[in-house]
């Protein structure tokens, strides 16, 4: 009687654990056996049930050490860039739930036909209103999908590649059930770490709306088909799902189970797309397809997503720069065009220095403030910084201006020679604009440093009522 009692309770605890999705789905490179990282959830409570001696870490961020693991391996990457001072803004986080949850009803109601009774409905209905004007310039390069997550109440990826698949007739075409669309988008939005300050569902949805405006340019809109499409839009969705906020050498260096799984080897875009097949089979999105079709969709899937990988971007861009040299991209051919749509992803994902510098701007920050974090963690555990992850050595201004110089110019230069359009041209223009602003502040920040480092030495040094000359 009491060992059915305890797997009865053992078997609440998974449900209600798989309820609140602690994690994404990892499967392992043959296919055949899926790892739930969520279930690390649910180890450490077991463990606190049924052991006397636990050391449970979960206040400083770490989950209990594993046996042969670096001590680093638990960091718990689900508050790894959470800030003590978010512990005070509960009332207004269910504030937004509220509001989340009487615009889920809305919805429903308007798909029913029932009219609502709420009075908050006039609220929702003007944020509603704004949104939906936004999305009808869905395809402007000026596009703001900061203003679009506040309107949609930080439901910006669900709602943007919602309306895009819709804009495509991906829907309609592919007999897509639309209640395990909106399900599947639910669930990626969620498996996103919104606690990160870069790598989030806003950043996958300003992806997705890149990735739009790229579907658009007149080579690429008369030669990609339509299982094209839905790729590059799923593609830019999922591309960074379930990212930890960390990079692949800090997984490496603590010998995390991912870096280990996948043998060091794109370790971040591997896990990207294994989770992004996760959620497909769990939501059984394609499950109305042919078996062979619904693999060889995901397959195509990991492609795109594996592109995205930046220790791989020369491999890449020799590939572009040689097929543009040789004039031989023939988009009639499949692998051709595949290739074009993995080029296009890869300048998704990371078109931000080519937007408008108030919004441009705004991603340097939070790539740089995720980067320092980062160094911040490093330095805590006596680990070697990686680059660019340093706040002491480096600056916002330093960082941008080398992965503008770096990565960015080449990549969209043969960009520019593939698509010789006016978004082509205008997202140069920014970047070359965005890159002289970021190097007209450098030396303010220099001065600024030393300012900060010469001000208390020569404060001591004038006697009292003195004064500089």
């Amino acid at each position: 009687m009491g060992i059915a009692l305890i797997w009865s309770v053992i078997a609440i605890l998974v449900r209600w654990i798989f309820s609140k999705r602690r994690g994404a789905i990892s499967y392992d490179s043959s296919d055949q056996t899926a790892l739930y990282i969520r279930m690390l959830g649910a180890c450490v409570i077991f463990k606190q049930l049924f052991s006397r001696d636990v050391r449970v870490r979960s206040q400083v961020g770490f989950e209990p050490e594993r046996r042969g693991s670096h001590p680093y391996l638990g960091v718990d990457f689900r508050t790894l860039h959470s800030h003590a001072e978010l512990v005070g803004s509960i009332p207004a986080r269910r504030i937004r739930r509220l509001f989340s949850f009487q615009r889920h009803l809305l919805t429903s109601r308007l798909l029913r036909g029932t009219p609502h009774l709420s009075p908050l409905h006039f609220l929702d209905e003007d944020y509603c209103g704004q949104a939906k004007c936004m999305l009808e310039k869905v395809g402007s390069w000026n596009f703001d999908i900061f203003l679009f997550d506040r309107l949609t109440n930080g439901n910006s990826l669900i709602s943007l590649t919602l309306y895009l698949l819709t804009h495509y007739g991906l829907i309609e075409l592919f007999q897509l059930d639309m209640v395990k669309v909106r399900r599947f988008l639910v669930l990626v939005q969620e498996d996103y770490h919104n606690h990160n300050p870069y790598h989030n569902s806003v950043h996958a949805a300003d992806v997705t709306q890149a990735m739009h405006c790229y579907l658009k340019e007149p080579k690429l809109a008369k030669s990609l088909t339509s299982c094209d499409v839905l790729l590059g839009l799923l593609a830019a969705a999922t591309h960074d799902l379930d990212h930890p906020g960390v990079n692949q050498p800090f997984l490496v260096k603590t010998n995390h189970y991912l870096a280990a799984l996948y043998r060091n080897t794109s370790v971040l875009e591997n896990h990207h797309w294994r989770s992004a097949v996760g959620l497909l089979r769990e939501t059984e999105l394609f499950s109305h397809l042919p078996t062979e079709d619904s693999l060889n969709m995901e397959r195509q899937l990991g492609s795109l997503i594996l592109a995205t990988d930046i220790s791989r971007q020369n491999e890449y861009l020799s590939k572009f720069r040689t097929h543009l040299d040789q004039e031989d991209l023939c988009l009639g051919n499949t692998s051709h065009r595949h290739f074009v749509l993995q080029m296009a992803l890869k300048c998704a994902d990371i078109c931000n220095p080519c937007r408008p510098w108030e919004l441009s701007k705004q991603w340097s920050e939070k790539v740089t403030e995720e980067f320092f974090h980062q160094g911040d963690i490093e330095k805590k555990h006596k680990l070697e910084v990686s680059p660019l992850c340093d706040s002491e050595t480096n600056s916002i201004a330093d960082v941008q201006i080398g992965f503008m110089t770096y990565v960015v110019e080449p990549l969209f230069a043969e960009w520019a020679r593939f698509s010789d359009t006016r978004l082509s041209q205008t997202m140069l223009g920014h970047l070359c604009l965005n890159k002289a602003s970021w190097n007209a502040m450098q030396p303010e920040e220099a001065e600024g440093e030393q300012a900060a480092a010469t001000e208390e030495p020569s404060s001591r040094a004038l006697p009292q009522g003195s004064q500089e000359c």
